[in-house]
């Protein structure tokens, strides 16, 4: 397995962010996503369990070699706390495994609604920002670029056949996971904090200090308690948006609407 690992460990020169191959990927495979998507949006209940599970086998399987890739090849045989498995992006993973043999309706709702507001503006948001995908390892490289694309695909799938994004008002049901979400990722960061050295950060809500741009100014001028609750309002605040405007594409709605001219009458 080492050996297999250390020979895939191709180096290259990243990307460019911004530059003709990321701007050509990106709008590239956000039309591809969104096609494909509208080919799969009539899927019976049988149909939908296969691609929920297709997408979470493949985000299982590559996870594990993203894993080993770095314990063996970029580590040293030291674990990368910042990688363990449970950042916003990485949720998709263990839903789209759990949703099939979900029988209850209202938590799959829940689940869809989620997946097709905070992890697809997460999709979005990472090729717009994209540092984190582009690394110096070919295959880390492809890892990202791909993993992030189907967290678009697997968001564009649920909106366009109105499995969520159907009603404003759901939205609730996905700040209602991502609340507990976010309290399980402060439970793990608090309890694994001494023995990651300060380095895990699940959901990017401390205490380690935040990474991201803005953010990360706010949490080491005012400690990570100032930023916790200011990160958390700024991610509702963003998938907030994504979803309003995926309720009015799903309801063929105008998405941005202009106020008519208004009209004077002439003076006698």
């Amino acid at each position: 397995m080492e050996k297999f690992l250390q020979w895939t460990a191709w180096l290259i020169t990243p990307p460019k962010p911004y530059g003709a191959f990321h701007i050509l990927y990106t709008l590239v495979g956000f039309t591809v996503c969104w096609k494909l998507a509208g080919k799969l949006k009539n899927t019976n209940e049988k149909q939908n369990n296969i691609v929920l599970l297709t997408v979470g086998c493949f985000l299982f399987l590559s996870e594990i070699y993203k894993q080993l890739f770095y314990y063996y090849v970029i580590t040293n045989k030291s674990y990368a706390w910042w990688i363990f498995p449970f950042q916003m992006c990485s949720i998709p993973m263990y839903f789209c495994l759990a949703l099939p043999f979900i029988k209850n309706e209202k938590i799959k709702s829940y689940l869809y609604n989620f997946i097709a507001s905070f992890n697809l503006m997460g999709g979005f948001i990472s090729f717009f920002e994209p540092s984190g995908l582009l690394n110096k390892y070919l295959v880390i490289t492809i890892h990202s670029l791909l993993w992030h694309m189907v967290l678009v695909f697997i968001g564009f799938y649920l909106v366009r056949s109105k499995k969520a994004a159907t009603n404003h008002k759901d939205f609730k049901q996905a700040v209602v996971v991502y609340f507990i979400l976010c309290l399980i990722a402060f439970i793990i960061n608090v309890t694994f904090y001494d023995v990651s050295n300060g380095s895990i950060n699940m959901f990017f809500i401390g205490p380690a200090i935040s990474s991201i741009i803005v953010f990360e100014d706010i949490a080491r001028t005012f400690g990570w308690y100032v930023n916790l609750p200011i990160y958390i309002l700024a991610n509702c605040l963003g998938a907030d948006i994504f979803y309003n405007v995926l309720c009015k594409i799903n309801n063929g709605e105008t998405i941005f609407k202009f106020p008519k001219k208004l009209k004077y009458k002439k003076s006698k």
